[in-house]
């Protein structure tokens, strides 16, 4: 079953990245008490990834604060050193990288995506959401292929 507005997230534990290296969080207490933009990447260094997706987040850091967002954070299912890589060399300051290295996270979304036809293995499929204390207020969708829905702007106009 895929998450939906008005669900809590499930329990998981992913992986921070910070400037002093790794540290693993729950969702419960990562989400608890503030309002949250996540967004989910097939996989960090990927194109439209790389050329769009978190670009746009970086640009609308500030805009996306001044509606109400706490923190911005980014998940993809790749593992916490990739994502810390892809943050620096993006210069990505500002945006909280989490890494779902086995992608039980999004397998527990219902929002897990079989790439392998790409060679990726099962990863996220592309969304944005927005999680206030824990419940999930808005979510956006990508259909396969597509980079619409998921964009800062998108979520930034719907906000």
């Amino acid at each position: 079953m895929t998450i939906a507005v008005g669900d809590r997230l499930p329990e998981a534990t992913l992986i921070k990245v910070t400037a002093d290296g790794v540290e693993p969080v729950t969702t419960a207490d990562y989400f608890k008490g503030r309002r949250v933009a996540l967004f989910a990447v097939p996989g960090a260094f990927t194109p439209t990834c790389s050329a769009k997706h978190l670009p746009g987040f970086v640009e609308k850091r500030d805009e996306l604060a001044a509606k109400g967002v706490d923190e911005i954070a980014c998940t993809a299912v790749n593992d916490a050193f990739v994502m810390g890589a892809w943050a620096k060399s993006a210069d990505a300051q500002g945006i909280t990288m989490l890494a779902d290295g086995n992608g039980s996270f999004a397998d527990a979304l219902g929002l897990s995506a079989d790439s392998s036809k790409f060679g990726m293995g099962m990863r996220s499929k592309r969304y944005s959401m927005i999680v206030n204390d824990g419940a999930v207020e808005q979510l956006n969708v990508e259909a396969p292929g597509e980079f619409k829905v998921s964009s800062a702007d998108y979520l930034l106009e719907s906000l």
